[in-house]
């Protein structure tokens, strides 16, 4: 007998600088960004993170996460991961790490989330010039 798949829903997706598991497992998300503001370019971020989380669904699946350029053909960071929901009422946390993420221009940037080849989620992330007090 085969099993069912069903395709989980993404329940949230968050960018951050830094996912910490605690001593009772719980997850802390640090340094949330929703805009990347700076006075110059490139700017570099030794770490960030993307943070998911998938529910109702059952069966494996591959999720592939991606950083895009204002161009929307540039791929600025991308991981992939596999995983697996066993029952309906279950869930799974995903956390990709980046390292060394360079942002050379910039513009309208874009998160995505996959689901297998599948598009599911993609938001913006504006890579804004900021005066530097004093310039």
């Amino acid at each position: 007998m085969s099993e069912q798949i069903i395709a989980p829903d993404l329940q949230s997706s968050v960018l951050c600088e830094d996912v910490r598991c605690e001593f009772n497992g719980m997850q802390t998300l640090v340094g949330v960004l929703n805009i990347i503001p700076t006075p110059k370019l490139p700017v570099n971020y030794m770490r960030l993170c993307i943070w998911t989380r998938w529910c109702s669904g059952a069966g494996k699946f591959r999720q592939r996460s991606k950083i895009i350029g204002p161009d929307d053909t540039q791929t600025i960071a991308q991981a992939e991961v596999e995983f697996v929901l066993k029952e309906m009422e279950g869930h799974a946390t995903n956390v990709h790490y980046f390292g060394g993420v360079q942002f050379q221009q910039f513009g309208m940037h874009h998160v995505e989330i996959y689901l297998g080849d599948e598009l599911r989620l993609r938001f913006p992330l504006p890579v804004v010039q900021v005066k530097t007090p004093g310039a």
